[in-house]
């Protein structure tokens, strides 16, 4: 609820990085790692944006951040097919009138 990110292990109750304030204190709606190239997660804040984490990039910060204008969206989902060496990965968007909307990555999130 307040913006803030943890990575686990699953063997320790305490995380491996913590990312405080990542959202600039908004609360983070969805979270979830890329299909395609583990390195990459994907965060969306209450506010609309899209932060795009690359940990093999930048561990300490989002390496780019999107803010989707218009409708409020609620809930965010990855497809891809790990399997396929394409890399092609989209987001899926949930916007509060019922609308969905599907964006590409660029390659380089999305890359094996």
């Amino acid at each position: 609820s307040d913006g803030s990110i943890r990575l686990h292990q699953m063997t320790s109750e305490y995380p491996v990085m913590q990312w405080n304030d990542s959202t600039n204190g908004q609360p983070v709606i969805a979270l979830q790692w890329a299909l395609t190239r583990p390195a990459v997660f994907f965060a969306l804040d209450a506010s609309s944006n899209i932060y795009v984490w690359d940990l093999l990039e930048n561990d300490l910060l989002p390496v780019a951040k999107e803010t989707i204008p218009s409708e409020k969206v609620v809930a965010m989902a990855l497809l891809g097919e790990p399997e396929k060496a394409n890399g092609l990965l989209g987001i899926v968007l949930a916007k509060e009138p019922g609308q969905i909307d599907i964006q590409y990555v660029k390659k380089k999130w999305a890359s094996p």
